[in-house]
Protein backbone atom coordinates (compact mmCIF):
# COMPACT_ATOMS: atom_id res chain seq x y z
CA UNK A 1 0.00 0.00 0.00
CA UNK A 2 1.50 3.57 -1.12
CA UNK A 3 -1.25 5.67 -0.15
CA UNK A 4 0.61 7.40 2.46
CA UNK A 5 1.21 10.73 0.23
CA UNK A 6 -2.20 11.56 -0.28
CA UNK A 7 -3.16 10.81 3.59
CA UNK A 8 -0.84 13.06 4.28
CA UNK A 9 -2.19 15.76 2.03
CA UNK A 10 -5.13 15.49 3.58
CA UNK A 11 -4.23 16.44 7.16
CA UNK A 12 -2.65 12.86 8.13
CA UNK A 13 1.16 13.45 8.95
CA UNK A 14 3.91 11.17 10.18
CA UNK A 15 6.91 12.26 11.95
CA UNK A 16 10.52 11.47 11.41
CA UNK A 17 12.02 8.75 9.85
CA UNK A 18 9.14 5.83 9.54
CA UNK A 19 8.71 2.93 7.01
CA UNK A 20 5.32 3.17 4.63
CA UNK A 21 4.48 0.26 6.81
CA UNK A 22 4.45 2.57 10.32
CA UNK A 23 3.14 5.52 8.40
CA UNK A 24 0.51 2.66 7.48
CA UNK A 25 -0.31 1.79 10.56
CA UNK A 26 -0.14 5.35 12.25
CA UNK A 27 -2.89 6.42 9.43
CA UNK A 28 -4.70 3.37 10.74
CA UNK A 29 -4.35 4.00 13.73
CA UNK A 30 -5.54 7.63 14.19
CA UNK A 31 -8.74 6.41 12.22
CA UNK A 32 -9.75 4.03 14.64
CA UNK A 33 -8.82 6.04 17.64
CA UNK A 34 -11.11 8.71 16.18
CA UNK A 35 -14.12 5.56 15.65
CA UNK A 36 -13.75 4.46 19.05
CA UNK A 37 -13.81 7.68 20.60
CA UNK A 38 -16.52 8.57 18.87
CA UNK A 39 -20.43 6.64 19.46
CA UNK A 40 -21.33 3.68 17.90
CA UNK A 41 -24.23 5.38 15.42
CA UNK A 42 -24.19 8.80 13.35
CA UNK A 43 -26.31 10.92 15.25
CA UNK A 44 -24.00 12.80 16.24
CA UNK A 45 -21.03 14.92 14.39
CA UNK A 46 -18.09 12.68 15.74
CA UNK A 47 -19.34 9.63 14.39
CA UNK A 48 -19.94 11.27 11.08
CA UNK A 49 -16.54 12.89 10.84
CA UNK A 50 -15.11 9.48 11.85
CA UNK A 51 -16.60 7.44 9.34
CA UNK A 52 -15.73 10.48 6.80
CA UNK A 53 -12.35 9.58 7.58
CA UNK A 54 -12.36 6.05 7.57
CA UNK A 55 -13.97 6.06 4.29
CA UNK A 56 -11.50 8.54 3.02
CA UNK A 57 -8.65 6.26 4.16
CA UNK A 58 -10.11 3.14 2.37
CA UNK A 59 -11.21 4.74 -0.87
CA UNK A 60 -7.41 5.67 -1.10
CA UNK A 61 -6.15 2.68 -0.34
CA UNK A 62 -8.28 0.49 -3.09
CA UNK A 63 -7.45 3.28 -5.16
CA UNK A 64 -3.58 2.67 -4.84
CA UNK A 65 -4.09 -1.13 -4.72
CA UNK A 66 -5.86 -0.69 -8.26
CA UNK A 67 -2.34 0.74 -9.73
CA UNK A 68 -0.52 -1.02 -11.85
CA UNK A 69 2.72 -0.88 -10.18
CA UNK A 70 1.04 -2.00 -6.69
CA UNK A 71 3.88 -4.95 -5.63
CA UNK A 72 1.32 -6.82 -3.02
CA UNK A 73 0.71 -9.96 -4.82
CA UNK A 74 -3.20 -10.41 -6.61
CA UNK A 75 -4.69 -12.28 -3.97
CA UNK A 76 -3.55 -10.17 -1.27
CA UNK A 77 -4.91 -6.99 -3.37
CA UNK A 78 -8.16 -8.79 -4.08
CA UNK A 79 -8.69 -9.21 -0.58
CA UNK A 80 -7.81 -5.61 0.64
CA UNK A 81 -10.46 -4.42 -2.04
CA UNK A 82 -12.68 -6.42 -0.73
CA UNK A 83 -12.56 -5.02 2.57
CA UNK A 84 -12.78 -1.50 1.32
CA UNK A 85 -15.56 -2.11 -0.41
CA UNK A 86 -17.04 -2.99 2.49
CA UNK A 87 -15.72 0.01 4.91
CA UNK A 88 -16.66 2.06 2.49
CA UNK A 89 -20.44 0.59 1.84
CA UNK A 90 -21.18 -0.57 5.76
CA UNK A 91 -20.10 3.50 6.45
CA UNK A 92 -22.84 4.61 4.41
CA UNK A 93 -24.98 2.13 6.30
CA UNK A 94 -23.73 4.07 9.48
CA UNK A 95 -24.17 7.52 8.53
CA UNK A 96 -27.54 6.48 7.44
CA UNK A 97 -28.37 5.38 10.64
CA UNK A 98 -28.70 1.21 9.41
CA UNK A 99 -25.43 0.10 11.63
CA UNK A 100 -23.03 0.73 14.19
CA UNK A 101 -19.36 1.17 13.50
CA UNK A 102 -18.18 -2.04 15.33
CA UNK A 103 -17.37 -3.75 12.38
CA UNK A 104 -15.56 -0.95 11.24
CA UNK A 105 -13.27 -0.14 13.91
CA UNK A 106 -12.89 -4.72 14.08
CA UNK A 107 -11.77 -4.47 10.52
CA UNK A 108 -9.32 -1.62 11.43
CA UNK A 109 -7.68 -3.44 14.20
CA UNK A 110 -7.15 -6.70 12.03
CA UNK A 111 -5.21 -4.18 9.25
CA UNK A 112 -3.16 -2.75 11.86
CA UNK A 113 -2.41 -6.18 13.50
CA UNK A 114 -1.31 -7.60 9.94
CA UNK A 115 0.97 -4.43 9.72
CA UNK A 116 2.61 -5.29 13.01
CA UNK A 117 3.27 -8.36 11.62
CA UNK A 118 1.05 -10.05 14.18
CA UNK A 119 -1.65 -12.11 11.84
CA UNK A 120 -4.98 -11.54 11.49
CA UNK A 121 -4.65 -9.23 8.45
Amino acid sequence: MNAVTPLNEHGYRSAGLRTARDAEYDIFSRVTRLLRQAPRQADNPDTIQAVYKNTELWTLLAADLAEPGNALPDQTKAGLISLAGFAIRHGRAVTQGDAKTDPLIDINLSIMRGLRGEGGA
